[in-house]
């Protein structure tokens, strides 16, 4: 009898860890009910795809799936997110029934039976000679070489699981305009479900949602990163999000030259802007921007002693700064750090958006490049003279667009000649 009554209370327990997640979950996090070969969840920050992934997994494994593949960017992140992170697989469900973790196999075990093997986007021939009934891939727009990894992750899915359902493949994201989102979420066999990250704000932080969008709000990075949508450009703005992408890199090729280029606020305090500083490189007449280190609400020492430190750390050639705002001052305060510091002090005479302008057109050419994501920098790319956006901060007063002058320096500073020699031709 004591035996009977235990398992009796092991499974009512696991029937209420079961229940808790069916009765948490929105409809977008659950399932579609039609045949599917790739459920595709699309969502922003915070809006729980993460957690809709692992339970997807949870309850395929529970009914019946026994090999398993979870698909990263790289192992890093499959560990930190897909596995121990709050919503992972190895925290959720019943205790009795969550997997171990073997780190050196990199390996899933369910106490079921049920393997689960882990797999890096950076190695796409990893996938190859396995096979599965289901599978889990995580961030599939931070992938790289994200065409070839779905490619095989695909061809290996070819085993029905246990309950003889067919295999199937879950894929979480946050949307970035890619050629290969735009592609999956058109394949036949694909069900698509779209979370805005406002629909779980009750299990994020209080003032989380509210900053974002006041930071994020109304641009084509806050329609991406919180409504979950693939949004590539935005009506009269200078850069859109898909020209920024198509010439993103990993990596940066030796350069020939490096600038740190900062823009300075006017003054200092809980209400000054930021101090935007950006460092980029040149090489074959192609710039690289490597870093977007802008400070918010920066002492003059603070920014001049972080853009030293830049200056030192990446060898760079010479530091840009604007000297609009106190010229002499700026130059002043860097030299007590720095004494032999090369400062060339840079003049805005015409507007910010005319002076962006010309930026612009080098970056539809092709000629300039992000080496990674810089998510704050490319908002205000996306915002600078788009229609029907606003430019006033919580307070009502003109938000500068800081980080873009910063990177409007620098990349004047390394392409200045080809910026002029396009000039030349369009006359």
């Amino acid at each position: 009898m004591e035996r009977l009554r235990k398992a009796l209370e092991k499974t009512w327990d696991q029937a209420l860890f079961l229940e808790s997640w069916k009765l948490a979950r929105s409809k977008k996090q659950t399932a579609p009910e039609q045949d599917f070969l790739i459920w595709l969840i699309l969502g922003g920050r915070g809006a729980g795809k993460t957690r809709a992934g692992a339970e997807w997994i949870r309850e395929r494994v529970k009914s019946g799936a026994r090999h398993i593949a979870l698909v990263a960017a790289n192992y890093t992140e499959a560990r930190a997110v897909m596995l121990e992170g709050q919503s992972g697989l190895l925290n959720i469900g019943h205790p009795s029934e969550r997997p171990k973790f073997i780190a050196s196999r990199r390996r899933l075990e369910w106490p079921n039976g049920a393997v689960g093997q882990i797999f890096s986007a950076e190695a796409p021939d990893g996938l190859r000679g396995s096979q599965f009934d289901a599978a889990w891939a995580d961030e599939f727009c931070a992938w790289n070489h994200a065409e070839e990894t779905l490619s095989n992750l695909r061809l290996a899915l070819r085993l029905d699981g246990e309950d003889g359902q067919a295999p199937q493949l879950v894929v979480t994201t946050t949307p970035r305009p890619s050629a290969e989102l735009i592609e999956l979420k058109e394949t036949k066999g694909v069900v698509t479900h779209t979370l805005r990250t406002a629909e779980n704000a009750h299990h994020l932080a209080r003032n989380f949602l509210s900053t974002v969008e006041d930071e994020y709000g109304g641009t084509p990075l806050g329609m991406q990163e919180l409504e979950g949508q693939i949004v590539s450009e935005w009506p009269g703005a200078l850069w859109n999000l898909s020209t920024i992408a198509k010439s993103r890199e990993n990596t940066a090729p030796d350069l020939d030259r490096i600038v740190v280029a900062i823009d300075p606020p006017a003054t200092s305090g809980p209400k000054s802007d930021a101090c935007g500083i950006v460092v980029a490189g040149v090489k074959d007449g192609r710039a690289y921007v490597l870093q977007d280190a802008t400070l918010s609400l920066a002492r003059p020492q603070d920014w001049a002693a972080k853009t030293v430190s830049l200056f030192e750390s990446y060898e760079a050639d010479c530091v840009i700064a604007e000297g609009n705002q106190g010229g002499e001052m700026v130059e002043s305060v860097l030299r007590q750090i720095a004494p032999n510091l090369p400062i060339k002090r840079v003049h805005a005479k015409r507007s910010k958006k005319t002076r962006a302008e010309p930026v612009s057109h080098l970056y539809a050419r092709g000629l300039v490049s992000h080496v990674g994501r810089f998510d704050a920098l490319e908002a205000q790319m996306c915002r600078m003279g788009a229609q029907g956006v606003g430019t006033k901060t919580g307070k009502g007063r003109a938000k500068s667009p800081d980080r873009v002058d910063a990177l409007v320096w620098a990349i004047d500073a390394l392409l200045g000649r080809v910026r002029v020699r396009a000039r030349v031709r369009a006359v």
